[in-house]
């Protein structure tokens, strides 16, 4: 896939590589017991489902556990990140919108509104006290971090839609493993403002932090961010506002909404990336009050994880998911699909 680097640089928040470099006078020594050696915190059975899950790598290859490391060779894994230690997580009793589960994984629906987990001022009431909760009798989810179960991607606050959380240690790293390898298949929908040019394209370039706000993240040179690539695909238009499709190649932190912004289509009602006032229109009133009543039927950024697809950690089965949009997103569209009806409905009368 272009842009995507050979090396084990993971894109999600949850995950970080560690390097090991065998010493000139190192003996040889299985891969296994080489790794577990050298990183305290996980036991050596948790080392070999991280091998088996292609998460390893040896000289740039992936290796079994039984190789044998000889002086000078490079070890690269990725490994979840330390869990933050002030973090303790409080079951909460949510209910969950499962949509599929097994032994291995669960597929749920996040509903707009919800945090996915535990940070700065928000400590209970997230995704991941509910799946505290939920999986507190499990003991398959032994291993996982406690302040995290089951995690290896995230969707924003105010993005509904579909995620995967895994139960079992090998399926956390296996997920991981296809995030990692950009394999992971997953659809949003929206709507944006504008109509744009093309009926499709695709978005290459660059994110990072923005210098001044912090919570913002924006386009940068090549080099100093990450890449991120986006495919959109336009479903309807509406004049003002556009139905669209669009498929993420890479999983960076408000990608979606930034490349949109960056577009000049912001996603509707997107307070952060400038899509909470009227960025497409009239100067009239009545337009005003109209889309203000939108706001309100939509009270968030109009983006919603419609699909996922993946290969099941245990049978090796592609499963693909799909999710009907929230009934705020429908009523949206339909106000927007009449005001265009009408509006075409006026034009024509004015022209007779």
């Amino acid at each position: 896939m272009r842009g995507v680097p050979d090396r084990l640089v993971f894109s999600e928040e949850f995950y970080e590589t560690r390097n090991f470099v065998a010493d000139k006078g190192q003996g040889i020594m299985r891969l296994d017991k080489f790794l577990s050696e050298r990183i305290f915190s996980i036991s050596r059975s948790r080392v070999q489902n991280a091998i088996k899950a292609g998460l390893v790598k040896v000289n740039g290859d992936e290796e079994k556990a039984n190789y044998k490391i000889r002086p000078n060779d490079v070890v690269e894994m990725l490994l979840p990140k330390p869990m933050d230690e002030s973090v303790r997580v409080q079951p909460d009793k949510i209910p969950l919108n499962i949509i599929y589960e097994d032994d291995d994984l669960l597929v749920l629906n996040k509903p707009a509104g919800m945090v996915v987990h535990p940070g700065v001022g928000v400590y209970r009431k997230t995704l991941v006290n509910a799946l505290a909760y939920y999986f507190q009798d499990l003991p398959v989810m032994d291993g996982n971090p406690d302040n995290r179960p089951g995690l290896v991607h995230r969707i924003d606050k105010d993005t509904s839609g579909l995620m995967v959380v895994a139960k079992t240690e090998f399926a956390m790293f296996s997920l991981a493993k296809q995030f990692h390898d950009h394999t992971i298949h997953r659809r949003y929908h929206a709507i944006v403002w504008g109509e744009t040019e093309e009926d499709s394209g695709r978005i290459e370039n660059y994110l990072n932090r923005h210098p001044r706000f912090r919570k913002k993240i924006t386009v940068v040179d090549d080099g100093e961010g990450k890449l991120a690539i986006t495919h959109w695909k336009v479903l309807e238009r509406l004049y003002y506002v556009s139905h669209m499709e669009l498929r993420l190649e890479t999983g960076r932190t408000h990608q979606i909404r930034v490349h949109m912004s960056h577009m000049g289509h912001p996603l509707f009602n997107d307070e952060r990336y400038g899509g909470n006032r009227v960025v497409k229109g009239t100067i009239f009133s009545k337009y005003k009050q109209f889309v203000e009543n939108c706001f309100e039927i939509l009270p968030r950024q109009a983006l919603h994880a419609k699909e996922i697809g993946f290969v099941h950690p245990r049978t090796k089965e592609y499963m693909q998911f799909d999710s009907e949009l929230p009934a705020p997103m429908v009523e949206c569209l339909n106000r927007w699909r009449t005001y265009v009806t009408d509006r075409r409905q006026k034009l024509t009368l004015d022209q007779e």
